[in-house]
């Protein structure tokens, strides 16, 4: 605990996901104060014509209370 879900259209390059994964378990440790053996982190890759359905509303409109950090577009 925790674990990180990132949601992301396809394409980005295995080596560009290990990358963020690292930035992200570094950015949890020091805020959450957590050792790094605590955090995982994954990728789920939702195709662009999926994203209004599987991510946008369910995980941005239909939970504003989850949200930290909004997206800069509406769908």
């Amino acid at each position: 605990m925790p674990h990180v879900i990132v949601k992301l259209w396809p394409g980005k390059t295995e080596e560009k996901k290990k990358e963020l994964a690292v930035a992200i378990a570094e950015q949890v440790t020091k805020a959450l104060e957590y050792g790094d053996a605590s955090v995982s982190v994954s990728f789920e890759e939702v195709d662009a014509d999926r994203w209004r359905e599987e991510v946008y509303i369910p995980d941005i409109v239909n939970k504003p209370d989850r949200l930290y950090k909004k997206p800069g577009y509406k769908m």
